[in-house]
Formats: C-alpha cells, sequence, structure tokens
C-alpha cells in the first residue's frame, strides 16, 4: 500500500527593504550564493520567488510540504547564518531579528488550482 502524497502549502510572506537599500537588495538577489540555492532546495523550498514593489515591500511566495520543518532545516545550517546576517541591514522593522524570523506567512484566502 502506498503512502498518499502530502498537500503542498503555499506559503506568501512579505518584509519591508529600506528605500535606499533596494538597488542593493536586487543586486544581491541576482547573485544568490550556489550554496544557498541548495540549501533552500534540500530544505524543502520549492518554487521559491521574491517581488520588490517599487515601495519596497517583498513579497515572498514559496511551495513546501511543511513550512515550519523548511524552516528549522535552513536554521540549522552554516550558510543560512551567514546569508542572514549580510542581508539583516536590508530590512525595516524587524527590530534586531534576523529576516527569516521576520516572515509571518499571510492567510491564503483563494487559490484557483
Amino acid at each position: 500500500m502506498s503512502t498518499p502524497p502530502r498537500e503542498i502549502q503555499r506559503v506568501c510572506f512579505v518584509l519591508q527593504v529600506k528605500a535606499d537599500r533596494m538597488g542593493e537588495y536586487r543586486e544581491r538577489h541576482a547573485r544568490v550564493w550556489p550554496e544557498m540555492r541548495d540549501a533552500l532546495t534540500a530544505a524543502g523550498w520549492h518554487n521559491y520567488s521574491l517581488f520588490l514593489t517599487p515601495s519596497g515591500s517583498v513579497i515572498g511566495y514559496l511551495e513546501c510540504v511543511d513550512f515550519g520543518a523548511a524552516l528549522a532545516a535552513m536554521e540549522g545550517t552554516d550558510v543560512n547564518a551567514r546569508w542572514q546576517r549580510e542581508m539583516a541591514e536590508f530590512f525595516e522593522g524587524l527590530d534586531g531579528r534576523r529576516p527569516d524570523a521576520g516572515i509571518a506567512p499571510l492567510e491564503e484566502i483563494f487559490h484557483l488550482a
């Protein structure tokens, strides 16, 4: 008897980039470290995208089986710790927290499959 596939979670979140750092934020994401990309994939982050609005809002989207587990898997990697340290200075409203600690998933209210 085979195990039924687990439902995929769609996760969307918003963070705010400082207005004077948007250009550099965009540039950094044009060159995401290969080891960071590999760690995200290994941790179960799929179809991960970031969108930047003209006002500096970053809209993040990803698909995973278990978002808590995907976050925890990244938490345990050295590459994530280094990336979060480097990226923290770009954001508003984190109050000293790492950017990944500021991810608060939005409520999904509609999905057209």
